[in-house]
């Protein structure tokens, strides 16, 4: 588990029963941010390994990712 994460739920759970401080609120959005970003790095890691072969096997990977790829 990212280790921000367990703060975000921590934060989530104070939310709902008393209310955070609005230096929590700061908290909790930063580290929002900070975990969209992670994930978001993870996913495009991830596509940018994958290549895309028909049922032939014929690469057709799309444009796009071959760019990102660097090929």
């Amino acid at each position: 588990m990212i280790d921000y994460l367990k703060r975000i739920i921590e934060l989530t759970k104070k939310e709902k029963e008393v209310g955070l401080t609005n230096a929590e609120k700061v908290e909790q959005q930063v580290l929002r941010e900070d975990y969209l970003r992670e994930i978001r790095g993870q996913v495009e890691s991830t596509m940018t390994s994958v290549t895309v072969v028909d049922e032939d096997g014929h690469d057709v990977t799309p444009e796009k990712l071959r760019q990102k790829k660097g090929y």
